[in-house]
């Protein structure tokens, strides 16, 4: 969708892919519900997965769609609302200390493996990312002319998916990945090039914050990193 005001800020014309539009407010959907489908054929017993917030609603609304039992493992600082949307699809949910030595990746893998459970990453994993991918797809079907092209980071699975699929379409195109820069583990992960400790600092922008040690995982970022706090 055209943006005026970012258009007018930016000396350039602006458009921006609403996926708060989506159906449980975030590109989300699109990976959990790509990844929980091809799940399904094995029939779990139980899928485990850990999440800020909008991976645990994309995954406990996919799993309700699918007849699927998953249990969610978020940190005790999940917003409120968050929590409650994860708890009205039906999920399970533990809630877990976030202090990068138990935080709520950790245990759900821990969990994970003990119970003999799949484990869902968030944005470590190729099914995830190419359900992410999708939104560049349908970025593509509305406009090609492109000169850039800003996405949030994270753990690295929507700027792994979009990326990718960008790259493949428009060569010359930039991908430039942003990060709080009060929270901004990937980023730093990836310019050390190996897996960092970073202090994390309060941030609106929860859903890309970083909590201990995190993985780089599959994700990858060209261009220099515009963050905010």
């Amino acid at each position: 969708q055209y943006s005026p005001s970012l258009s007018e800020k930016t000396g350039s014309e602006g458009y921006l892919k609403l996926e708060n539009f989506q159906v449980t407010g975030s590109f989300k959907a699109r990976g959990a519900a790509n990844k929980l489908m091809i799940l399904s054929k094995d029939k779990p017993e139980r899928i485990i997965t850990a999440s800020s917030g909008n991976h645990g609603s994309a995954v406990a609304n996919a799993a309700a769609e699918l007849g699927l039992e998953v249990l969610i493992f978020l940190p005790k600082t999940v917003s409120p609302a968050k929590l409650n949307k994860i708890k009205l699809f039906g999920a399970e949910v533990v809630l877990t200390e976030a202090d990068g030595r138990t935080d709520a990746e950790t245990a759900a893998r821990a969990y994970a493996d003990e119970n003999k459970f799949p484990y869902l990453s968030p944005y470590n994993d190729l099914d995830v990312i190419t359900g992410q991918a999708t939104t560049a797809a349908e970025v593509l079907k509305e406009n090609k002319n492109f000169d850039a092209v800003f996405i949030a980071m994270g753990g690295g699975g929507l700027i792994s998916g979009m990326g990718g699929y960008l790259k493949q379409k428009i060569e010359e195109i930039r991908v430039i990945a942003c990060s709080p820069e009060n929270s901004a583990a990937m980023h730093h992960a990836i310019e050390a090039g190996r897996i960092e400790t970073i202090e994390h600092l309060e941030t609106l922008s929860d859903g890309t914050a970083g909590s201990g040690k995190r993985r780089t995982g599959t994700g990858f970022c060209s261009g220099s990193s515009p963050a905010w706090r």
